[in-house]
Formats: structure tokens, C-alpha cells, sequence
């Protein structure tokens, strides 16, 4: 079922490949029951079946698919490595949002960098990094990065395919956890996301925390302005810490704090040890 949503939001070339190898490599090791029913028809000592010779053509079939999608998603990324190549050189700092789907980063991109990522409420929205320039409040400038959102028990062929968000990832400077507030089970998510990072060897990259939809949680009876609304949220909550900021990507409420912590942070990890 993911690999059908993730087929259904694929946009670009890369991302259309990425889920074709990841069906591709979901399919190999389960093709071994779908022609058992005709195996007993072999007869005879050292002679096969038709299902055995079916099942055979068609491993040989889908090992020459991932091999040639694989050949050609490495093409892609040499190209992107040598993006990155030329991105280390100018000596920007990278922010790479994280966090599960459907939390709001590419919302929040496209409001941070006046970006026009495709935007929607569904699952996996985002399959495929995007790039954004941003200027903080000191007027330096930093390269932001949407990439694909996590989920629970992630398999390891999305995984495996989804090496250019990996890439991403492990390119940053510094990560931007965005976590949707609104949801019931948002600590759980948030968790699973940590999880995975520390999986991918990211757990000690810096990071803070963004905590969306915060306009969501408020009594649609009365009227705010994001001061007063995050005033009374940061009363009414125990978990805004040093790192962590109250944001509305939908309005653009928390922006300010939320520069002023990119800012902070990626000061922080440039000043020697």
C-alpha cells in the first residue's frame, strides 16, 4: 500500500525511478508462492515445471529492471553529487527539514523561501528533495531542503531507494524537525522520526525542533494575532524547550524565533570546538 501512494506522488524523473526500483525490489523475494500451483506438473527425474521456468524468467526479468533502474538513478546521482560539490564550495550552511508525513514542511518551505513546492494534504505529498535559498535575520544566507517524509516501520527498500533524501540528510549542517501539534499521537511520530535518524547515523546532527499548526489549536470563537497566540500556547505547554519554537507555517506565525534558532545554531556548530 505505500508503494502504491508512493507511485501515486512520484513528480519528477528521479522520484518515478526511486519507486519503481523500490516496487521492483519489494516484488523479487515474494514471486516464489504465485506459481507453486504449477510445479506438480513436472514430471520425470531432473525436469522442471512450467511454474518453475515461469518463476525463473521472471526473476531473471526483474534482477535486469533493478539493475537498469539502478544504473539509471546513478546517473542522477552523479549529477547531484556534483550540485552538492559546487553547494560545499560557496560555503552556504544547509538546513534539512525532517519530520513525519503530511507535518508541513513543504508548507513551511514555501513560506520560509517563497518557494512553489507542490503542497497538499495527503500522505507523501513530497517524494523528491527541493532546494530553497534563505536569508536570515543577519542578512547571511542558507540553503533550506524539503525531503521526503518518514512513517512508522519505514521499509528498507524505501529506504534503500530513497538514497537522494538519505543524501540530503547527511549533507545538512543542521536539521529542522517540523512536528504537526495538532495530532493526536505527535509524540509517538516525533519519536519515530528520531528513531529513524538514529538508524541513519544522524542522531548527533544538530537540530531543533518546530512545532506546526499551531493556529489549529486555538478556539475558533475568538480572534488572535500570533503574539497572543503563542503567549497562550507557550503557557498552556511544558514542552517548549530552549530548542524548540511554536510556529503556524500556514500563517507565518514563529518565524521570527524560528530564524533566530537556524541563526543560533548553525553559529554555534561553526565556532571551533
Amino acid at each position: 500500500m505505500i508503494l502504491d501512494v508512493f507511485a501515486k506522488r512520484a513528480r519528477t524523473r528521479e522520484g518515478q525511478l526511486q519507486v519503481e526500483l523500490a516496487q521492483h525490489q519489494y516484488l523479487l523475494p515474494r514471486l516464489a508462492g504465485q506459481w507453486s500451483h504449477l510445479e506438480r506438473l513436472g514430471g520425470g527425474i531432473g525436469t522442471r515445471g512450467p511454474g518453475e521456468a515461469q518463476l525463473e524468467t521472471d526473476k531473471r526479468l526483474i534482477r535486469q529492471k533493478i539493475h537498469h533502474l539502478k544504473e539509471q538513478l546513478e546517473e542522477i546521482r552523479k549529477h547531484r553529487t556534483l550540485y552538492r560539490q559546487h553547494r560545499r564550495k560557496s560555503g552556504i550552511p544547509i538546513v534539512a527539514l525532517v519530520g513525519y508525513t503530511n507535518t508541513g514542511k513543504s508548507t513551511l518551505l514555501n513560506a520560509l523561501s517563497q518557494a512553489d513546492v507542490f503542497v497538499e494534504d495527503k500522505l507523501f505529498a513530497t517524494l523528491d528533495p527541493t532546494t530553497r535559498r534563505l536569508t536570515l535575520p543577519d542578512k547571511s544566507a542558507v540553503l533550506i531542503t524539503d525531503t521526503v517524509g518518514f512513517i512508522r516501520k519505514l521499509p528498507l527498500t524505501i529506504v534503500t531507494a530513497f538514497r537522494a533524501t538519505l543524501e540530503e540528510l547527511a549533507e545538512a549542517s543542521m536539521l529542522l524537525h517540523i512536528v504537526d501539534l495538532t495530532c493526536h499521537n505527535a509524540a509517538e511520530q516525533w519519536q519515530t522520526v528520531e528513531d529513524i535518524l538514529t538508524d541513519l547515523n544522524l542522531a548527533d546532527k544538530p537540530r531543533i525542533t518546530a512545532l506546526n499548526k499551531i493556529d489549529l489549536l486555538l478556539d475558533r470563537n475568538k480572534t488572535w494575532d500570533e503574539q497572543t497566540a503563542i503567549n497562550f500556547l507557550s503557557d498552556q505547554s511544558q514542552t517548549v524547550s530552549r530548542n524548540t519554537v511554536l510556529i503556524s507555517a500556514a500563517k507565518k506565525w514563529g518565524f521570527s524565533k524560528l530564524l533566530e534558532l537556524i541563526h543560533h545554531t548553525l553559529t554555534q556548530i561553526a565556532q571551533p570546538a
